[in-house]
């Protein structure tokens, strides 16, 4: 079962490197450990969104436990995630495509082990007011909702989904000049600024737009289900498991147990139903305090794949996605030597 998904998609930036030292100050306390009964103790790199959901069920299911692994969470961002797994702060990234391609571009020698979602669960939120004021409803179709944000204010977190924004205007005819673009610096000021009235709607990844609508603050106007551009079958892979190749050549029983691990979560995600007890119980710890409804809708947008294997046709559908799609890596590529089935069963 395929579900059509929206994923936030990360930037590298040029902070990278303070963030490594911020991660890593008091000594690499990242470091995979080794317990007396043989259990190794690795750290993950996540970011707070619906994508981490795969790890969590893999851990809550008992996948990781099977192979001897226990998880520590780090919560990163897009100025440190590479450069935590460069530091060994985290073995395991659970990646952007657009954050792995740069980190590529860059020369950095890193591979993806599996693929862990499809597409990019994003939403675009107006305020209740401009929704009442344009008669804008989750069900209006995606051309009167073009044609209803030119001219608005709108703010954006990220320089991709600014990009994404603008890939869905236009396609309905609409040019993203049209709008007046706010820079905010994370998706809570997204939130913060919509409900100060500073700007008439943004774009994020959910499940931030859903629990706006949920609150009685907004409407969402468009998601992957209402922009084709945004789904699995126009943007290709959503999110990737990553680690050095170093760790992958000296570990490679840890990297064979964590992507086998991973890779029966998503299976399970794929084959059960959104509002699963299992899934739900995964993704309330995954996103504390997000409601139920809004967490089994966020999950319903993301294509959980039934494998986590790659292929090089849907490499090149991320590749055309991030370089020509949003233009966030314009130097991007992908070889064979960049990816790998091998520890996947």
């Amino acid at each position: 079962m395929r579900n059509h998904a929206s994923a936030r998609t990360l930037a590298l930036t040029s902070t990278a490197i303070l963030g490594a030292a911020l991660l890593t100050g008091c000594g690499d306390q990242g470091a995979a450990t080794v317990g007396s009964d043989g259990t190794k103790t690795v750290s993950v790199g996540v970011s707070g969104n619906i994508f981490d959901l795969s790890i969590r069920v893999a851990e809550e299911n008992g996948y990781f436990a099977k192979h001897n692994i226990k998880i520590k969470y780090v919560t990163l961002n897009a100025s440190t995630g590479t450069s935590g797994l460069q530091s060994g702060s985290v073995q395991f990234l659970n990646a952007s495509p657009t954050s792995f391609l740069a980190a590529l571009s860059k020369g950095l020698p890193e591979i993806s082990i599996a693929t862990n979602g499809g597409g990019n669960p994003l939403g675009i939120v107006v305020s209740s007011d401009f929704a009442k004021k344009h008669h804008l409803t989750a069900d209006t179709p995606g051309k009167q909702v073009a044609k209803a944000l030119a001219g608005s204010t709108a703010g954006a977190s990220s320089a991709n989904t600014k990009a994404e924004a603008g890939m869905f205007l236009k396609a309905n005819g609409v040019q993203s000049s049209k709008v007046k673009w706010v820079s905010l610096p994370n998706p809570a000021a997204d939130k913060a600024a919509l409900a100060k009235g500073e700007v008439d709607w943004f774009i994020t990844s959910e499940p931030i737009p859903l629990q706006v609508q949920h609150d009685g603050d907004g409407v969402v106007v468009a998601d992957p289900e209402k922009v084709p551009q945004w789904a699995y079958e126009d943007a290709g892979y959503g999110q990737a498991v990553v680690v050095q190749k170093s760790f992958a050549k000296s570990d490679a029983a840890t990297v064979k147990g964590f992507a086998t691990a991973v890779h029966q979560a998503t299976a399970y995600l794929d084959s059960h139903k959104p509002d699963d007890k299992k899934v739900l119980a995964a993704a309330r710890k995954t996103l504390p305090g997000v409601p139920d409804d809004v967490l089994s809708t966020s999950v319903s947008q993301v294509d959980w794949p039934a494998s986590a294997k790659m292929d090089a046709a849907g490499w090149a559908k991320t590749v055309a996605f991030v370089k020509d799609g949003i233009g966030a890596v314009p130097d991007a590529s992908v070889s064979s030597e960049d990816w790998t089935n091998k520890y996947l069963p």
